[in-house]
């Protein structure tokens, strides 16, 4: 499959000013952009950093990383990373571990992966059942769609995708397969549900499927706990989500360094949370931004930091 006659779809950056105003207490600092995408915020915090200040993005995706880097063009402070940020500990030289002073993370989806037609992320393009956002993916949606049981697909599209009609769906799946590209899949899912909430369930279901072939939730976990690990006492983790299953694992991570959302106390009844909210509310786009890129619509910003003994 060629690459290269592709044309990549910027993604917007979303909350710009709030996130990267929350993320740098230290001008001189190191920090991680654990989504690069297509550079936006890398590009403003690196506007924002004094000479001595380091930034690492990182993308599993070869093209965004391509086009991060023309954006951003040659600057002797930024660094790309190509791999997972579930795997952040990993990622990031191990004599770096604990000095990080600030992590970004948009949980947003590239806007170019979604249009994208060959790598079948879209249901408004035809393109075979793949979905993978790296070479990581153990597994690809045609997996999902032709090989899952009735339980499974129906849990996914309805946890995953939050879709209330995943039963009916998953039976119209299985009923149907082999499905072998984006655009059979759509007519299953719109031959079982209401006309007029066509559209809002075929995304549904893609992003239900989305999430289990690239395991997002599990990536997600994984690197708010590393980031633990690699963050300075005092170092902030500022994430952006888009829907109500990230933004729960990172609001009770926020809240209690754990995803039950249970802060653990000593023996006198102080709270032993590794991380804190800085932000009791949760930040929303303005009005305006909305209107200007309505992809940042269901955005929510959280900022926490590591307290003195986190993560120790």
């Amino acid at each position: 499959m060629v690459h290269n006659m592709t044309t990549y779809h910027p993604h917007i950056p979303v909350l710009l000013n709030e996130s990267v105003d929350a993320l740098i207490t230290d001008t001189e600092g190191l920090y991680i952009d654990g989504t690069l995408g297509g550079g936006g915020h890398s590009k403003e915090i690196l506007n924002n950093l004094g000479e001595n200040g380091r930034l690492y993005g990182i993308d599993q995706d070869d093209e965004a990383l391509e086009e991060a880097s023309s954006r951003i063009g040659d600057d002797p402070r930024f660094t790309t990373i190509k791999g997972n940020f579930g795997y952040l500990a990993t990622l990031i030289p191990p004599q770096e571990h604990g000095q990080v002073a600030g992590i970004l993370l948009d949980l947003g989806v590239s806007t170019h992966q979604i249009k994208e037609a060959e790598r079948g992320f879209s249901f408004q393009e035809d393109g075979p059942l793949d979905m993978r956002m790296g070479k990581f993916s153990g597994i690809s949606a045609y997996q999902v769609v032709n090989e899952y049981s009735y339980e499974k697909l129906r849990d996914i599209i309805f946890h995953y995708g939050e879709e209330k009609q995943s039963r009916p769906i998953a039976r119209a799946i299985i009923e149907n397969r082999p499905l072998e590209t984006t655009g059979e899949l759509r007519k299953v899912v719109s031959s079982v549900v209401n006309n007029r909430y066509e559209v809002k369930s075929l995304a549904r279901v893609f992003q239900g499927i989305r999430i289990e072939v690239n395991r997002e939730l599990d990536m997600l976990k994984s690197v708010l706990q590393e980031s633990l690990e690699v963050l300075k006492p005092g170092g902030r983790i500022v994430a952006i989500s888009y829907h109500s299953l990230e933004d729960r694992l990172v609001k009770r991570f926020f809240k209690a360094g754990n995803f039950e959302g249970k802060i653990e106390k000593d023996f006198y009844g102080n709270p032993l949370s590794p991380i804190e909210p800085v932000n009791k509310q949760v930040i929303t786009p303005s009005e305006k931004e909305v209107s200007d890129n309505p992809a940042a619509r269901s955005a929510k910003l959280r900022i926490a930091e590591k307290t003195e003994g986190g993560g120790e």
